[in-house]
């Protein structure tokens, strides 16, 4: 048998990768023991198991009897999902015009592109609130306007993204699928419905699910765009339980992991078909 050659290197790569998975898996854990003992024993015993007298389900009950926490989910998941349905509708429109066709001011709009890349979206949130506040959909008594003041800004801020990655895939398709279509007398409407979007399904799934993380974990924007209780996603339910000088964190804790569990278990389930887009991007670009 052949002895494999030791590479130091490798050692030193592998080592590097451990400690970065965890520093990264600790907090998570952390959380998830802390959040089934009483505030005693998260000072006390922050390390400890939570087993026998440590083991508690009384923070978990009072989440859900003194804070609307299922209203933040609904919000939070309205948001995340309008967002990620009209973000991949748009883009893909731009990505295929902006890929199978040529006309004037293209190269204009290309490196608008990539000019939304370069600047987050919180450098220009002062005139987008007043924007947003001209049109009369902020702080409104109206649940669908309001929302509305946030879903706004968070399509224009992941646009550029989404157009890039699904643009990129995009010029690897032949061609000659949509000449055979247009030869069968498919219009570019149907052409786009029913032979791109199918092609560009693992690509859409990675856009999709990374736009929905980077929202769901937003705070800024809704902070600034919505002060109405019942308007407020599970970040900003959160941050409620942390004052200047107290911190609830027998009741923050669950919260904290009724928030990230889902985002992780979906992460788990869709981990390869996200990396085959991402790759498969880089690959046909």
């Amino acid at each position: 048998m052949k002895k494999k050659n030791f590479k130091i290197s490798l050692v030193f790569v592998y080592t590097i990768l451990i400690v970065w998975a965890l520093t990264t898996i600790f907090p998570l854990l952390w959380s998830i023991m802390n959040s089934f003992k009483n505030k005693k024993a998260i000072y006390n015993n922050s390390f400890a198991l939570p087993v026998d007298k440590l083991f508690s389900l009384d923070n978990y009950k009072a989440v859900f009897a003194n804070y609307d926490i299922l209203n933040a989910y609904r919000n939070s998941f309205i948001i995340s999902g309008t967002v990620a349905v009209v973000v991949i509708l748009f883009s893909g429109m731009a990505a295929y015009i902006l890929t199978r066709y040529k006309f004037p001011g293209k190269g204009i709009l290309d490196a608008l592109l990539y000019a939304g890349m370069m600047f987050p979206i919180y450098s220009t949130i002062i005139p987008v609130l007043r924007m947003m506040t001209g049109w009369g959909i902020v702080n409104t008594p109206h649940v669908s306007l309001n929302l509305l003041s946030v879903i706004l800004p968070q399509i224009a801020g992941n646009m550029s993204f989404a157009i890039i990655v699904l643009r990129s895939y995009m010029r690897g398709l032949p061609v000659e699928l949509e000449e055979s279509a247009r030869i069968d007398g498919c219009s570019r409407t149907r052409i786009f419905f029913s032979i791109i979007i199918p092609l560009l399904k693992p690509t859409i799934v990675s856009v999709v699910l990374m736009d929905m993380f980077w929202i769901w974990n937003d705070f800024m924007v809704p902070l600034i765009m919505m002060n109405n209780e019942r308007l407020m996603t599970i970040q900003l339910s959160i941050s409620r339980l942390f004052g200047q000088y107290a911190s609830k964190w027998d009741i923050a804790l669950p919260a904290l992991v009724m928030t990230i569990l889902p985002i992780v278990i979906v992460f788990i389930l869709l981990q390869k078909k996200i990396m085959d887009g991402v790759i498969a991007g880089a690959v046909k670009g």
